[in-house]
């Protein structure tokens, strides 16, 4: 099986992908001694060199269950005193999967594995992180049901989700999306701050037995639970339509007149008009073609500059 250079040179444990891509571009990667292009593929036959030295096939597969304290950043930036990667001190390449608050502590992810980053991360494919968060005031009914019900934050409404009372001034929640600081977000928008936020649940693996600064791998059992979860996940973006397939998904059933609107809507990416204001500029247009033809075809001052309304044109603008 084929796979991109970069990441091949990713999976090796030694540089990130973007790293990789930089190498390859100043001439210090070689693929069977030849200077191979960005994005070139290769397969498991290859040999491929950095600085004359031979990079071998891709590590084992590192999967980590961290309990992060604040005071620690998710970050694989070393010039950060404080990131995740110096604090583990892991003798592999691994990098988080997600992020927490540095204010924030509980469980996070590490790996060396980047085709399983976005299938865990991405809101799209659900996957649970369960939270508990403790308060600066006594925890309501209304404030429960607000939180659970959504919550307009970064211009949009939050995801219903699970929020249960726990303590007079402590809630659980659980949540499948991860919008920058959300907890405390939806906290504000009631008037709440928080005290404390600990995350205790992502997917099946929870903070059990896992002190306050330690890690541990995941169990080949815990793993093959991960796996079986995400085997139906997206791993990239949903793709966007496009402008040619919202006009063919419309076309059907669209009169002709609809569709005339919406393709110029597409093309020149502002809303409809109304079927009367297109119908009002395609009798105006008629009538300047009509008057045009009586005087020769041409105004007397010369080609108008001026910008068409509609889809007529002049006849003056179709000769140049």
């Amino acid at each position: 099986m084929e796979v991109r250079l970069n990441k091949f040179i990713s999976e090796a444990g030694r540089f990130s992908r973007r790293e990789a891509d930089k190498m390859i571009e100043i001439g210090r990667v070689r693929v069977n001694g030849k200077a191979p292009q960005l994005g070139d593929k290769i397969s498991g036959r290859d040999k491929v060199t950095i600085d004359g030295s031979l990079i071998d096939g891709p590590p084992e597969p590192i999967y980590l269950a961290f309990n992060k304290p604040t005071g620690v950043t998710c970050t694989t930036d070393t010039t950060d005193r404080s990131n995740i990667i110096d604090y583990i001190n892991h003798p592999q390449r691994i990098f988080n999967i997600g992020r927490l608050d540095k204010d924030s502590e509980g469980l996070i992810f590490l790996t060396n594995d980047g085709d399983i980053v976005n299938k865990i991360l991405r809101a799209g494919n659900m996957h649970e992180k369960e939270y508990i968060v403790t308060v600066n005031q006594p925890v309501t009914d209304e404030f429960i049901a607000g939180m659970a019900n959504g919550v307009p934050i970064l211009g949009t409404m939050t995801r219903k989700c699970k929020v249960e009372k726990t303590l007079p001034m402590q809630f659980s929640i659980t949540l499948t999306q991860g919008l920058n600081r959300q907890i405390r977000r939806m906290c504000e928008y009631f008037g709440y701050e928080i005290v404390q936020l600990v995350r205790t649940r992502i997917m099946n693996i929870s903070l059990k037995g896992l002190q306050l600064g330690e890690f541990r791998d995941l169990s080949e059992n815990e793993m093959i639970i991960i796996m079986q979860m995400v085997k139906d996940s997206s791993g990239t973006a949903p793709e966007k339509t496009s402008a040619k397939k919202e006009v063919k998904s419309v076309r059907k059933e669209s009169t002709s007149r609809e569709y005339a609107e919406v393709v110029a809507a597409c093309c020149k990416k502002i809303k409809p008009g109304n079927s009367k204001s297109a119908a009002k500029r395609k009798t105006s247009s008629t009538s300047m073609r009509a008057a045009g033809n009586k005087s020769g075809g041409r105004h007397a001052g010369g080609p108008s500059r001026g910008k068409s309304s509609g889809s007529g044109r002049s006849n003056t603008s179709k000769k140049r």
